[in-house]
């Protein structure tokens, strides 16, 4: 059962979009130095249709829903991500902390997602902020005329300019 904690709206987790943050525990991962450790945790509330029409409702304003976590069960991940596509017109986000090389392939995953982060939090490489990570941020596109997908590294786009 997939649960969350908490929710925020962000203006920096997915870049030119207003995100409601929805917060997943039971992370597998446990990356040292996570900024979360309680997420670790299995708590909070089941995620379920309802349970995000209400987030979303209690949200106006927002452009995109990021699922931050969810590694524990990707196909619930997959399910809510196609029921705010059939239901609502925003955009939908993915924070993954696995390595998915291959994740281009998951034509299910990639016709329901706009955004894809993924890699572990490693300590001594930093976030997406730093130039060193060994963490990708994608925008996923799909051609209006064909099935063709677009996958875009825009992990630049967190970098601060100095």
């Amino acid at each position: 059962m997939l649960k969350y904690t908490e929710t925020l709206v962000g203006f920096s987790e997915v870049p030119e979009e207003i995100t409601l943050c929805i917060n997943i525990s039971g992370c597998p991962i446990k990356c040292v130095g996570c900024h979360s450790p309680h997420l670790q945790e299995d708590i909070g509330e089941e995620l379920k249709p309802v349970t995000l029409s209400n987030l979303i409702a209690k949200n106006q304003g927002i452009t995109c829903v990021a699922f931050m976590g969810g590694d524990a069960e990707p196909d619930t991940i997959v399910q809510l991500a196609k029921w705010v596509k059939k239901n609502t017109e925003l955009k939908v986000c993915w924070y993954s902390g696995r390595t998915r090389e291959n994740f281009h392939q998951d034509k299910e995953l990639m016709s329901v997602l706009d955004y894809i982060k993924i890699g572990p939090y490693k300590e001594e490489l930093g976030g997406l902020d730093s130039p060193n990570t060994n963490q990708r941020f994608y925008k996923i596109t799909t051609s209006a005329s064909s099935s063709l997908i677009n996958i875009e590294d825009i992990t630049p786009k967190f970098r601060k300019n100095k």
